[in-house]
């Protein structure tokens, strides 16, 4: 099948000639400079990102990569040949969108090669939905994702499904090949995420063994194909001897060149200290207050659990339509109850946010501000063609993870705990989670601390012996930094830079600032990089001209 795109403009040329089995060269000539031809360059932009498939196999094979890095050197010449001078600020910001995206692939090609060093980027079958708009980390192009179907599956999904598993044999037998990396840490922790997707594809194929015959099978011989892979994964691990980090020049160039923050690594070090003894005395205090309050007592049965979430949600939308903090829609009461967990006994710890929403549910009500911010990109699309489509390579963590870690202690400090005051000492906690948990993949990257010390040293850091080091959550939060830079910092970094621009945006309206104002102005800009929505909503550029200074 041939595609073909030909923009309508007279200014722009686009001779494209794409194929889903093998794209050819592309040119691409600017002669003109308006808004629309960014639009028209994005689209094609997009098909160069994903890798040629040749028979329905996405390719990142050697020569395959190092043609797509070549390649890229003319995409960037194009972006760079616009004269955005005249533009609104609304359209540089999107200009910038594309020019992080582009520096994106030239790192994933120069540094972080996952293809080459990491098993777990063979991952071809996700069964859970992301909280955040496209899926966290390195992915292979072309996986499953189970969460974008609905059901009961219709005979076109199930058969599109069935397809797609089918293809896992040849998938990892391509990795075999691509995987010449010595990343030690990368590699023992891809066997226990391959193992893991084994677990996943088990379970698929018993769930629809007496409903679909062919989704069962094509899930069985994926399975196959997985555990097969997990063996050799084991069979070449003990040759994997060198560092997983990808070093602090590399780690600042990225923050600021990719994820548009203007912090090194350096100043992410600092604040995320600052952030962590912060949350340590705030706790300390809110407990010594609460002294004389009955400690929390955790939800012990399923039914006491259900209403617990349930009321939750119920409170935390009422509070928000209340105080007026935010125009509410119809979406977002459904929005957060498909995410109420079932309960889960345990005489033991459980994860780590399970822990504190069997306790009380309202910091993690804060939290899932995530899922509101989905529901509106599904249902209320933004202006800008760019924003509407998940920008590459998680280059939106400042804004997602930022905004919903943020919007923890925004409620509490506008009075939504105040009622339940020990609820507060689980904010401080999850505050301290998040800065430990950051320092570890921060300090991965630095190549000042290896997998295991990471997670050790978060878990010394989290009150309450609530983040064991040896648990899933840390184990899975650490391994997931080591793949994805920045992300691990993105949760508190995010929140002092929204914080910043709370600060400019209501020093600029001194006696006139209207939270509900700033809060629908915000959402509407689009899940970007903190930095250019404080372009756009103060008219200040200084917070992404410190991100692009040299």
């Amino acid at each position: 099948m041939k595609i073909s795109f030909k923009a309508s403009l007279i200014g722009i040329i686009l001779l494209v000639s794409l194929s889903c089995e093998q794209k050819k060269s592309t040119v691409i000539t600017v002669k003109s400079n308006n808004y629309q031809q960014l639009v028209d360059l994005f689209k094609v932009w997009r098909e160069f990102h994903s890798p040629e498939l040749i028979n329905g196999i996405p390719d990142y094979s050697d020569a395959a990569m190092k043609k797509q890095h070549a390649d890229l050197v003319s995409w960037q010449n194009q972006l760079n040949a616009f004269d955005t001078a005249g533009w609104s600020i609304a359209n540089q910001v999107d200009w910038y969108l594309v020019w992080a995206e582009m520096n994106s692939l030239d790192f994933d090609h120069r540094v972080k090669q996952s293809w080459k060093k990491d098993p777990g980027f063979y991952v071809w079958f996700y069964p859970s939905p992301s909280d955040v708009p496209e899926r966290e980390g390195a992915n292979i192009y072309g996986a499953v994702e189970l969460p974008k179907y609905s059901f009961p599956l219709t005979e076109k999904d199930s058969k599109e499904i069935s397809e797609q598993l089918k293809k896992a044999p040849q998938v990892f037998e391509q990795a075999k090949k691509n995987l010449t990396g010595q990343a030690k840490d990368l590699w023992v922790l891809g066997i226990r995420t391959i193992k893991e997707q084994s677990e996943e594809l088990e379970k698929f194929a018993n769930a629809n063994e007496k409903i679909n015959n062919e989704l069962t099978a094509a899930a069985q011989v994926a399975k196959k194909a997985s555990d097969e892979f997990a063996r050799w994964l084991e069979s070449q691990a003990a040759t994997k001897i060198e560092t997983s980090g990808i070093g602090k020049g590399n780690y600042s160039w990225y923050l600021k060149n990719v994820h548009l923050m203007p912090l090194d690594y350096k100043a992410v070090e600092t604040l995320l200290n600052r952030e962590l003894f912060r949350s340590h005395s705030a706790l300390r205090l809110t407990e010594h207050k609460n002294r004389k309050l009955p400690k929390l007592v955790k939800a012990q049965t399923a039914a006491e659990y259900k209403k617990l979430l349930n009321d939750g949600v119920t409170d935390y939308l009422k509070f928000f339509e209340s105080e007026e903090i935010m125009t509410m829609r119809s979406y977002m009461d459904p929005a957060m109850r498909a995410q109420i967990q079932d309960f889960k006994p345990s005489n033991k710890l459980r994860g780590f946010f399970d822990e504190v929403d069997h306790r009380d549910p309202m910091p993690m009500r804060a939290h899932h501000n995530h899922w509101i911010d989905l529901a509106r990109n599904r249902e209320e699309p933004y202006e800008s063609p760019i924003r509407n489509i998940p920008l590459l390579d998680n280059i939106f963590d400042s804004r997602a993870e930022g905004m919903a870690t943020a919007m923890e202690e925004l409620v509490m400090n506008m009075g939504m705990l105040e009622n339940r005051p020990r609820a507060k000492e689980l904010v401080y906690i999850m505050l301290a989670q998040r800065a430990a948990r950051g320092l570890g993949g921060l300090y991965q990257h630095g190549l000042e601390m290896n997998f295991d010390e990471a997670t050790k040293f978060a878990s010394k850091w989290v009150p309450w012996g609530l983040l064991p080091a040896d648990g899933g959550t840390i184990q899975h939060e650490e391994h997931f930094y080591i793949q994805q830079p920045g992300y691990e910092s993105s949760y508190v970094m995010g929140k002092i830079l929204i914080d910043q621009l709370i600060s400019e945006y209501a020093r600029q309206r001194e006696g006139t600032f209207v939270l509900k104002d700033f809060i629908d102005q915000f959402n509407r800009k689009g899940i970007i990089p903190v930095s250019l929505i404080y372009w756009e909503m103060t008219g200040d550029k200084s917070m992404l001209n410190d991100a692009l200074k040299k």
